[in-house]
């Protein structure tokens, strides 16, 4: 089975997601999710996060910005083979930012929610995303609380940038 785009665009383009890294990250260290988005037939822009204030620190290694039902329903016809095995270990191999953060951030372009993978995330914890309705949760951040099983909203303030 091959890995197809999740969606295409309108005109038959491949679906496209901006890969944004801080400002002082590791040349080539997106690698990976570039690679992980391409093999699954997307279009990928990388970008550098605007230089940060003074003091601040940003919670995650990269964001990003895709139409992220559209990702996770192309994953969704794929989780029993590689393109979830795939994410899940781009994730557990990406190091932990902070204590508060995750090392992946998907930012969807149609709701503005923020969703934080981290190792922590088993198979149930992708499948309950993938049942989310995001458009409930406009401009909230998501973090799956492995306790209760569930995605939570973050309070405000607690990732993306600290200091």
């Amino acid at each position: 089975m091959t890995d197809g785009p999740s969606e295409t665009a309108p005109d038959g383009a491949a679906p496209h997601a901006d890969v944004f890294v801080p400002p002082r990250a590791v040349s080539g260290a997106e690698s990976p999710v570039v690679d992980l988005l391409t093999g699954l037939g997307w279009d990928v822009s990388v970008k550098s996060w605007p230089a940060l204030r003074a003091g601040d620190q940003l919670s995650w290694l990269f964001l990003v910005a895709l139409p992220v039902q559209a990702f996770l329903g192309g994953m969704g016809a794929k989780l029993a083979d590689d393109a979830y095995r795939r994410l899940k270990a781009l994730v557990g191999r990406t190091p932990q930012p902070a204590a508060d953060g995750a090392p992946v951030v998907l930012q969807d372009t149609a709701t503005g929610v923020r969703i934080l993978l981290g190792p922590e995330l088993d198979e149930e914890a992708y499948r309950r995303l993938r049942a989310l309705d995001l458009t409930r949760s406009r401009n909230d951040t998501l973090r799956y609380d492995v306790t209760e099983a569930r995605w939570v909203s973050v309070p405000d303030g607690s990732e993306g940038t600290g200091g």
